[in-house]
């Protein structure tokens, strides 16, 4: 029997991630992997459902297969968190940056469907966190951050095995979300 799919999202910040997740969660049954943080939460977020909300001693304790620093905050994602996402879906999915896929397509090899999300002109990045309501300054200090400059393309370890999703039509990205869900095995739920 196949391993249920790892689904996972990267790109740049804006590139409208989080909406994807949440229409394949919807649709498709699949469980989010809850990530940790050490950065504060946003307006409306909530603890344990957006994300783990750590302290910088917190984090240390976890089990993680990956982390990273992201504009000054770390981010990671556990082992136990994973395996409590499948164990009543079909499937996962989960918002890593590049680096964080490289190391989940690299330890759970081809269970792990890399979508690499972008967008024709890259203006709307700005004009997307701007609609979200991210304050500017935080907003400048992202796209002025290595690591948003280095989520603007595709990394050499994934261009064989990640799917590329130019996210600037939604009605072309649902389509194109669910031709891919159909070639991973996922049913309309």
């Amino acid at each position: 029997m196949p391993k249920p799919p790892v689904i996972v999202l990267c790109g740049a910040a804006g590139t409208g991630k989080t909406t994807v997740q949440q229409y394949l969660r919807q649709h498709f049954n699949l469980a989010r992997v809850i990530t940790h943080t050490t950065r504060p939460p946003r307006p409306g977020e909530v603890a344990g459902q957006d994300y783990y909300f750590e302290t910088p001693a917190s984090m240390a304790k976890l089990h993680l297969f990956e982390q990273v620093e992201y504009d000054h905050y770390r981010y990671g994602s556990s082992q136990e968190g994973l395996q409590r996402a499948l164990a009543d879906h079909p499937g996962a999915v989960m918002v890593l940056d590049t680096k964080g896929a490289v190391t989940y397509r690299k330890a759970l090899g081809d269970q792990v469907k890399v979508l690499f999300l972008t967008v024709t002109d890259r203006q709307q990045l700005r004009q997307r966190l701007t609609h979200r309501g991210d304050a500017p300054v935080a907003i400048a200090s992202r796209l002025a951050s290595e690591e948003f400059q280095r989520d603007l393309t595709l990394p050499p370890a994934l261009q064989a095995q990640a799917l590329i999703l130019r996210n600037d039509d939604w009605a072309a990205t649902v389509a194109q979300l669910e031709l891919y869900a159909t070639q991973w095995g996922l049913k309309v739920k």
